[in-house]
């Protein structure tokens, strides 16, 4: 939530609203969780840029992102978890993963090894010489393994923080999820939805350090991905700047019409 989001990323919101919809019709009960990324380094980039705290820049983003999806007509989900509230969950999963030895600290920071995962990348089908090439992957020197993904990470002194067994620093972007999917579903559930782009590796690495922590053969039984919008043959995004915004599109269009 480090800006207000653009038609593309509202499409999965409209994919897994219908997707709730139908199973509220076919059971009693449906638990849909759908929580919010308010710690990350683009929010944290964002905030210093515009001088001004996280809180202040996810509190406007969040809120407009409600206007967004009243007017587009979505039903609330059962609970919004927001990820700063649940960085004590986040730091019990890594201990557990330090504690099995799947977990390791180098530099103040914890990595995930993905070498004692037989299974790693059987969601998304690659073998692992063929994983990081364009990948979402941070490159950082001391890893074990390339692929090694980043659990804890230290703060400065300009960036938001926590205190933990290994420092003040903050969560990675994965563990995130994690804790939140145990939290409000339990170490297996149903149904994971995200976009196609999220594959590999964010649900990768949720289902590597969930099943390791929970000692479970999954994370989730079924994974959903929605296709992207595509704007003259590429993905809409923020990073190619062929986006419009959502709350740009209301202004021009009825919401039954986007």
């Amino acid at each position: 939530v480090y800006d207000d989001i653009h038609v593309g990323n509202a499409r999965p919101l409209i994919v897994f609203d219908l997707l709730y919809r139908i199973l509220l019709r076919l059971f009693p009960t449906v638990i849909y969780i759908r929580n919010i990324t308010d710690i990350d380094d683009k929010i944290n980039e964002r905030a210093i840029e515009k001088k001004i705290s996280i809180g202040e820049l996810c509190d406007k983003t969040i809120k407009n992102f409600h206007f967004i999806t009243s007017e587009l007509d979505l039903l609330k989900p059962s609970q919004e978890p927001r990820a700063t509230q649940h960085i004590g969950e986040m730091i019990d999963i890594i201990k557990i993963l330090i504690e099995k030895k799947i977990a390791y600290e180098k530099e103040n920071h914890i990595f995930f090894s993905i070498n004692k995962i037989q299974d790693y990348g059987k969601l998304s089908k690659k073998n692992k010489e063929d994983m990081f090439a364009g990948a979402r992957v941070e490159i950082f020197g001391s890893k074990k393994n390339p692929g090694d993904f980043v659990l804890w990470k230290p703060s400065s002194d300009i960036q938001p923080g926590w205190n933990s067994p290994w420092g003040r620093g903050r969560p990675g972007w994965h563990i995130e999820c994690s804790a939140m999917s145990h939290k409000y579903l339990g170490k297996t559930f149903d149904i994971h939805g995200g976009g196609l782009d999220l594959i590999f590796p964010h649900h990768e690495n949720e289902i590597a350090q969930s099943c390791s922590a929970n000692d479970t053969n999954f994370m989730a039984k079924y994974w959903m991905h929605n296709g992207y919008v595509i704007v003259e043959g590429k993905k809409m995004s923020k990073s190619l700047g062929n986006f419009l915004t959502m709350i740009e599109a209301l202004k021009k269009y009825n919401p039954e019409v986007i």
